[in-house]
């Protein structure tokens, strides 16, 4: 059986309300991931789906954005869906930068918005019912 998909969770505070929606909305797929996220938005999300199974990092202030970067670097990570908010100052900006160069320079699926975290979630359910498809054809 093929390792299960990692994918990183993050979303800036304005945005945490959107990644709780769209987590409980794709909760049966996220719950046959690996998932990895940054403190506070872990927390919220596994309040709204206590099925899932999240690794907590610090919060992106506080490094978990290059905790998560450093897990691209490393091949731990295969999706980043990572929700920001353009319209606010953020401190760490220059992290938030560097993650999501990360992210390009490793060539993983990014979505840094809902509508693309859909796309995402829809390709991702395609080819997980694709695989298990194809597994039973062989047996």
């Amino acid at each position: 059986m093929p390792k299960p998909y990692r994918i990183a969770l993050i979303a800036h505070d304005l945005k945490k309300d959107d990644m709780v929606a769209f987590a409980r909305a794709h909760e049966a797929l996220l719950s046959r991931c690996e998932i990895v996220s940054t403190s506070t938005t872990g927390t919220l999300v596994l309040e709204a789906c206590p099925s899932l199974s999240i690794e907590r990092v610090k919060s992106g202030p506080r490094g978990g954005d290059q905790q998560i970067g450093a897990m691209i670097a490393e091949g731990k990570v295969q999706a980043l869906i990572f929700f920001i908010d353009p319209l606010s100052p953020l401190p760490h900006d220059v992290d938030i930068k560097a993650l999501t160069r990360l992210g390009t320079v490793y060539d993983i699926p990014m979505a840094l918005n809902r509508a693309t975290a859909e796309v995402l979630a829809e390709k991702l359910s395609v080819e997980e019912w694709a695989d298990e498809a194809s597994e039973q054809n062989g047996k």
